[in-house]
C-alpha cells in the first residue's frame, strides 16, 4: 500500500493508496492499504453502555473526518484507505484484524488449516444475511473471490490471491475459466480455499478490503452503479443511506447484521476533508467527533490545550529513501549508499521536524504490525552520530567522492510542502557531513511513479510503504527481483532465494528466521535508507469511546460508543 506523500508527514491528510506510497490516495491499506481491516476495541468506562437501538438509524450519531472522497465503494476496485475505512463499516470479510493485527472471526466464526498449510476451510456463522434480508452463503464468497481475480475487473489487489491455485494465470489472462480458481463451497456454510504453496499470512490477507463479499444479483442488475445508495447491498454493521460527492457519506445501522445488538451507533456521517486545517477547525466547532489527522502547524498548541483528545496509533508503515540501483551513481556502489544513509540524523528528523511521535527507522519492516516478528536492524544503528559521520566520510572517500569531487544527486519526491521540508533537512545533512550537492525535484505523483518504475532519470527518491497485511513479506517482497513495486531495482539472488525458501517453509519460527536473514541482507546491501515509521495522530471527543485504529489503518465504527453529552 503506497500512501500519498502527504501521508508520511504528520499533519497532512493521508490520502493513501493501499498499494502504498505516494499513490494518489491510492491504503487500502492499506495510509498507504491494507491493505488489511482494523478493530476498535470498546473501552468500558464508568457507567453502563446504552443498549443498542433496535432498528436502522436509531441511536447516537458518529461524525468522522476522511481525507478524501473514496474513489469507489466496490471492494474489488478500492485502492485507498479513504475507501477502505468506509468499506470496513459496510462489509465484513471472512476474518477481520484486532488492534494488534491478529486475525479474528468475521463472517466466519471459525476455520481450519490443513497440516500441509495448503487448504483453508472457513465455516460461516449461522443465519448470515445481506442488508436486504436475503441469505448470505458460501457461494457469495466464491463469487466475490473469482471477481477479484477477473482481468475484466482489474482489481489492484488481485495479487493478494496469488497463493490460491490458478490465481496468477487467471489474472494474467492465461486461464479464462474463473471456476478454476482454487475457491469453492462444499456446502452453503463452508468456504474452502486451496493454495499452491503454504502462505502463513493468508488468514490476515483475508481481512483485506478487496476481499470483502459482494452480492452477485445486485452487480448483475445495476452494473457499475451497484455501489450507489439504494442499490448497494452489504453485509457489515452499516448500510449506505447517502453519498453526496465531496460533501458527505451517511451510513445507518444494519438491523440484519449478525451482531447488530452490540452496535451502539445508529448513524455514521463521513466527511471528505482534504485540508487538515479545515478538518481541525470543524472539529473545534463541534462539527466532527473524530478527525482523520492533525495539522502539524497546530500540534504544539493542541498538545497544550487538547491533550486529552489527542491520540496516537503506531502504523505498519515505513518511510525511506530509495536509490536507483540500475544506474550511476548508486549502481554497484554500496559504500556510497551507506555513507548517505549513515549521516541522516533520524532522531533529529523525527524529534525536531516531524514531531508527531514517529520513531526513527533502522529496519525494512516496521516494528509495529507484524505479530511475533522482530525486524533486523542496520548494524551501525547504535553508534552515536559523531562516529557515524566519521565512518561515513571514510566510506564516501572509498566510493570515489570528496571535497574536490563531490557527489551531485537529484532527489525526487511528490509535490507536497511537508515532504519537501523533510527532503530539505536530509539534503542539508548530506551537504554538512559529506559536501553532497543535492537538487530537490518535486513531481506530480503520477509522473513520479512513472519515473521510479522506468528507472531512467531517477537517482534518489523519497518513498513510503504501508503494509497490506500484518506480515513481514508485505515489505520484503517489494525488493525481490521480479516485484513490480521494486522501484530501486534491487537484485540479489541470495535475497530472492531466502524469500522463496521462507515462502515454502511451514514452521513459523523457521520462516521468521529466514525472513530476518533476508531483511538483514537487504539492509547490509544498503538498497534503501529507512528514515522513520509513521504514527497516526487524530483527535477524538471525550464522549467517543472504543475508537482504536490498528497498525494497518482500519477502523470499525461498530466498536465505537458515543456517550450521552
Amino acid at each position: 500500500m503506497r500512501p500519498d506523500f502527504s501521508a508520511s508527514v504528520s499533519g497532512h491528510h493521508r490520502s493513501e493508496r493501499m498499494r502504498f506510497f505516494l499513490r494518489e490516495m491510492p491504503s487500502m491499506l492499506f495510509r498507504r492499504i491494507l491493505a488489511a481491516a482494523i478493530l476498535l476495541l470498546p473501552v468500558l468506562t464508568a457507567g453502563v453502555l446504552p443498549a443498542a437501538p433496535a432498528s436502522a438509524g436509531e441511536g447516537p450519531v458518529l461524525r468522522r473526518g476522511n481525507a478524501a472522497e473514496p474513489e469507489s465503494l466496490d471492494p474489488a476496485r478500492a485502492d485507498t484507505m479513504n475507501a477502505g475505512r468506509v468499506l470496513s463499516d459496510l462489509f465484513e470479510g471472512l476474518v477481520t484484524l484486532d488492534p494488534q493485527n491478529r486475525p479474528r472471526p468475521g463472517a466466519a466464526d471459525h476455520w481450519t488449516v490443513s497440516g500441509d498449510g495448503l487448504t483453508y476451510t472457513f465455516f460461516l456463522r449461522a443465519g448470515l444475511r445481506w442488508s436486504d434480508g436475503s441469505p448470505l452463503t458460501a457461494e457469495d464468497f466464491v463469487y466475490s473471490f473469482r471477481r477479484a481475480v477477473d482481468p475484466a475487473v482489474a482489481s489492484t489487489y488481485a495479487y493478494l490471491l496469488f497463493p490460491i491455485v490458478n490465481a496468477p494465470d487467471i489474472v494474467a489472462g492465461k486461464n479464462r475459466d474463473l471456476s478454476r480458481l482454487g475457491v469453492d463451497a462444499p456446502d452453503p456454510q463452508t468456504v474452502r480455499i486451496r493454495l499452491s504453496r503454504p502462505t502463513p499470512y493468508m488468514l490476515a490477507a483475508m481481512a483485506h478490503s478487496n476481499l470483502l463479499p459482494v452480492k452477485r444479483a445486485n452487480i448483475e442488475k445495476f452494473g457499475s452503479s451497484f455501489t450507489q445508495p439504494g442499490n448497494l447491498v452489504s453485509n457489515g454493521a452499516f448500510t449506505l443511506a447517502e453519498w453526496t460527492p465531496q460533501a458527505r457519506i451517511v451510513l445507518v445501522r444494519n438491523p440484519n447484521y449478525w451482531d447488530a445488538a452490540n452496535v451502539h451507533v445508529g448513524q455514521v456521517i463521513i466527511y471528505p476533508i482534504a485540508s487538515p486545517n479545515e478538518e481541525f477547525n470543524r472539529y473545534r466547532a463541534g462539527e466532527l467527533d473524530i478527525t482523520y489527522t492533525v495539522p502539524n502547524a497546530q500540534l504544539d498548541q493542541i498538545r497544550k490545550t487538547m491533550a486529552d483528545e489527542l491520540h496516537q496509533s503506531p502504523q505498519f508503515e515505513l518511510t525511506f529513501i530509495g536509490f536507483n540501483l540500475t544506474k550511476p551513481p548508486f549502481a554497484g556502489n554500496p559504500k556510497l549508499r551507506q555513507a548517505l544513509s549513515m549521516v541522516i540524523d533520524r532522531e533529529a528528523l523525527t524529534g525536531k521536524l516531524i514531531r508527531d511521535g514517529s520513531p526513527p527507522a533502522y529496519s525494512a519492516v516496521p516494528p509495529s504490525g507484524a505479530p511475533d516478528y522482530t525486524p533486523a536492524r542496520i548494524s551501525w544503528s547504535s553508534l552515536p552520530m559523531a562516529e557515524r559521520i566519521a565512518r561515513a566520510k571514510a566510506l564516501y572517500a572509498e566510493a570515489g567522492y570528496g571535497p574536490d569531487h563531490p557527489l551531485t544527486v537529484e532527489f525526487r519526491l511528490q509535490t507536497d510542502e511537508d515532504a519537501r521540508k523533510v527532503a530539505i533537512a536530509i539534503a542539508s545533512m548530506w551537504q554538512t557531513a559529506l559536501g553532497v550537492k543535492t537538487s530537490i525535484l518535486n513531481e506530480d505523483f503520477k509522473v513520479l511513479v512513472e519515473h521510479r518504475h522506468e528507472k531512467q532519470v531517477t537517482q534518489a527518491f523519497y518513498d513510503a510503504w504501508v503494509g497490506d497485511y500484518p506480515d513481514p513479506v508485505t515489505f520484503l517482497d517489494l525488493f525481490t527481483g521480479s516485484a513490480g513495486e521494486n522501484d530501486p531495482g534491487y537484485s540479489n539472488p541470495a535475497y530472492d532465494a531466502l524469500i522463496a525458501e521462507a515462502a515454502s517453509t511451514v514452521d513459523p519460527a523457521a520462516r521468521r528466521e529466514l525472513l530476518r536473514k533476508a531483511e538483514g541482507l537487504l539492509l547490509e546491501d544498503n538498497a534503501i535508507a529507512p528514515t522513520y515509521n509513521r504514527v497516526e495522530l487524530y483527535l477524538a471527543k471525550p464522549y467517543v469511546k472504543g475508537y482504536s485504529p490498528n497498525p494497518c489503518g482500519y477502523t470499525f465504527s461498530k466498536d465505537v460508543t458515543v456517550l450521552p453529552q
